[in-house]
């Protein structure tokens, strides 16, 4: 640690930096290093003093500084840029290791570090501390104007060098791996993607039941549905149906979100009790709505018909969903990841989508998927017409008939004992 300066060579210091001129500075400056001979702080001032004329001479005077006070940054760095200007790009670079070796998350050492690879054509090495200075920036909670641009560089430098590098990768793979269906090579390309920083790998975030070691998929493989055949093949009547009854002023549809008194403003309150999200259940909780047997038949028969998840007390649940134009809801996670959600999108216009962790998708009508909703995902309707889409859960299918089995066994028992609470509403 630096020792303070004694009184008459921190005045000549002051006087120093208030010189007219940087002749009179250095002066003042030897002056004050007759008091305190070697001292870190006058000789960093001499230094600085020097660098814009003398880089060599800087640079030696930043060393001397150094030789009082290994352990500041300032000092290593000041000595790195010294070196710099006099074409040291070596001595550069080790004084910049100076200050990464005691503090590697220090942002403008590992901007510096960045920057010398780039001049070196170390592009690998380049983009590891580009990375570096990205993620630092990004765990700051508050950022000025300046790491604001300077993470935004950081973000291009790393997406750039991600593209070509994944460009030449893909060229790289092709030959052994294109002829392997895009459905089984989906894994290996997203661990390509996460690797090369394409895209983000999300994880399960259950407020509710979180059944461990199952996969978070984004977007289950349709070959666990076989039924979905039999589904895609209803959506005709499923769709008349929804519209004879959206043509009904005793439909029934109501705010899909309800919040209740006194809860804190968050992402759903702009949706509270807003027709904008809007649904009619067929089933809620397990229990099936009888009026919605009479008005909707041939749909209510298809969903009793497939495998929906049947838990005491909790489900299933399925309903039409509608969200009217210009509606987009937050992104947001389910409560329990022992189910898949199903969708049937029936009216679809223009300019909508769907995204489920680093995938989005386009509803298409008639064309089902089922997804994780305890992995993070939004939905949107920036068309000018209504879009409508049944939704119902299933069971996920990594879970064994055991398991099933098991969780019915477990809800049974907690409604039997206290009415428990566990699996909530089905949400898009």
């Amino acid at each position: 640690m630096t020792q303070p300066l004694p009184a008459p060579a921190l005045s000549l210091l002051q006087s120093a930096q208030a010189a007219a001129d940087a002749i009179q500075m250095r002066r003042l400056l030897e002056q004050a290093l007759a008091q305190a001979p070697g001292h870190p702080i006058l000789c960093n001032a001499m230094g600085m003093s020097l660098l814009a004329v003398d880089p060599a001479a800087a640079a030696s005077w930043f060393e001397r500084a150094i030789e009082g006070d290994a352990d500041a940054p300032p000092l290593w760095m000041n000595l790195a840029t010294a070196r710099r200007d006099q074409g040291d790009p070596l001595g550069e670079r080790d004084a910049l290791q100076q200050v990464l070796t005691r503090d590697q998350r220090h942002v403008m050492a590992n901007v510096r570090m960045a920057e010398w690879h780039d001049r070196a054509g170390e592009e690998s090495q380049a983009q590891f501390r580009w990375h570096g200075v990205a993620t630092v920036l990004q765990s700051l909670p508050e950022r000025s104007a300046g790491l604001d641009q300077l993470l935004a560089h950081a973000l291009d430098r790393v997406t750039a060098r991600a593209r070509i590098l994944g460009e030449q990768l893909d060229a790289a793979l092709a030959p052994q791996w294109s002829e392997v269906s895009p459905a089984r090579r989906r894994r290996f390309d997203r661990c390509v993607d996460a690797m090369l920083g394409r895209r983000a790998i999300y994880t399960n975030a259950c407020h509710g039941v979180h059944f461990p070691f199952l996969p978070a998929d984004e977007f289950f493989d349709p070959t666990h549905f076989p039924w979905f055949a039999e589904l895609e093949a209803a959506t005709p009547v499923v769709r008349a149906e929804l519209e004879a009854l959206l043509r009904r002023p005793d439909s029934g549809f109501a705010p899909y979100v309800t919040i209740e008194a006194g809860t804190p403003e968050n992402k759903w309150t702009a949706l509270d009790q807003s027709e904008a999200w809007s649904a009619r259940y067929l089933w809620r909780y397990g229990v099936r709505d009888p009026d919605m047997a009479v008005a909707c038949p041939h749909t209510m028969a298809m969903l009793e018909a497939l495998p929906m998840a049947h838990i005491p007390g909790k489900g299933p649940t399925a309903f039409f969903s509608v969200l009217k134009p210009g509606t987009r809801l937050p992104a947001h996670t389910g409560v329990s990841n022992v189910r898949a959600i199903v969708h049937l999108p029936l009216i679809v216009p223009p300019n909508c989508g769907f995204r489920v962790g680093g995938e989005t998708r386009d509803w298409v009508e008639g064309h089902a998927f089922a997804f994780d909703d305890t992995i993070e995902h939004e939905a949107w309707n920036d068309s000018a017409a209504l879009r409508a889409v049944l939704i119902f859960d299933t069971w996920n299918p990594h879970l064994t008939l055991e398991e099933q089995a098991m969780l019915q066994s477990l809800f049974a028992a907690l409604g039997r004992i206290e009415g428990g609470q566990g699996l909530g509403a089905v949400a898009e």
